[in-house]
C-alpha cells in the first residue's frame, strides 16, 4: 500500500549551477542528503563559470579546479536516485522542475542512464507553498519559505545546507497542514502535478497580456517532458 509521504525516509538533492538555464547550464556543486547522512561535493562542468553565478555560490574557476568531471559527478547523481526509486523513498527538491530538468540534461549530454522517472516520488516544497497558500504575496525563495515556518538555514546556496533546509521544510509543511500530511506519495505526485498547472496558467494569464514566455502546464516535475528535453 503506498504510505503517507512524509511518514518514512525522506531523501534531499539540490545543484549549484553555472546558470539558471536548466537546458543549458551545468552542474558545480551536488548534494545527496537523506535523514542522517549527506554526501556531496564540487563538480567540474566543462565550462566557464559566470561571474554573475559565481557572485551567488562563491564557486569559479580556482576552486573548482582538479573536481570530478561532470559525468563522473552525473553519473553518481543518477545512480543515488535510482536506488532512492528502488527503496521508495520519496526525493525532496526545492523547485524541482529546474533541478531535474538539469540532472536529466547533463545525464543526455553525457550519454548516462537517467534516473526511472516515471516510479519517482518528488516532495517539491516551492510547488507545496505555492499550493497552500497561491495568493499569499511576497518571494518564496528557499531562505524565505524556511523562514517563515522556523526552520534554520545557515550559509545558503551552499548545496548542502540547502538541500538540507528543503528537507526540514518539507516536513514542517507536513506537520503544519493535515490535508497535505494526509496524502500518500502517489497522491501528493497527482496533487502537485495539478497544482503546477494551476501556477502555470496563472503565471500565462499575465504572460499573455505582457509577451512574455509561457510556462508549459504539464512541466513538473521535469520543466519539459523527456522525450523533447534538447541539450546544448
Amino acid at each position: 500500500m503506498d504510505r503517507y509521504w512524509h511518514d518514512g525516509p525522506l531523501a534531499a538533492l539540490d545543484f549549484e549551477t553555472t546558470g539558471v538555464d536548466p537546458l543549458r547550464d551545468r552542474v558545480v556543486s551536488f548534494a545527496l542528503v537523506t535523514d542522517d547522512d549527506a554526501t556531496g561535493g564540487l563538480v567540474d562542468p566543462g565550462v566557464p563559470v559566470p561571474a554573475t553565478s559565481s557572485a551567488v555560490h562563491g564557486l569559479d574557476a580556482e576552486s573548482l579546479r582538479g573536481a570530478p568531471s561532470s559525468a563522473v559527478a552525473v553519473a553518481r547523481v543518477a545512480r543515488w536516485v535510482d536506488r532512492l526509486i528502488d527503496r521508495g523513498v520519496p526525493l525532496v527538491v526545492f523547485n524541482a522542475a529546474y533541478d531535474l530538468t538539469m540532472l536529466a540534461a547533463e545525464c543526455r549530454r553525457h550519454g548516462l542512464a537517467e534516473p526511472d522517472w516515471l516510479r519517482l516520488g518528488v516532495v517539491d516544497p516551492f510547488l507545496i507553498d505555492w499550493g497552500l497558500e497561491p495568493r499569499r504575496r511576497g518571494a518564496r525563495r528557499l531562505t524565505d519559505v524556511a523562514a517563515r515556518l522556523g526552520v534554520a538555514l545557515h550559509d545558503a546556496h551552499d548545496a548542502t545546507a540547502d538541500a538540507r533546509a528543503a528537507l526540514e521544510v518539507a516536513r514542517e509543511q507536513a506537520a503544519r497542514f493535515d490535508d497535505l500530511a494526509r496524502l500518500t506519495t502517489r497522491e501528493l505526485m497527482a496533487q502537485q502535478q495539478r497544482w503546477h498547472a494551476a501556477k502555470a496558467e496563472d503565471w500565462n494569464a499575465y504572460a499573455r497580456r505582457k509577451g512574455r514566455s509561457l510556462d508549459d502546464p504539464a512541466g513538473w516535475p521535469l520543466a519539459l517532458p523527456v522525450s523533447r528535453l534538447r541539450t546544448a
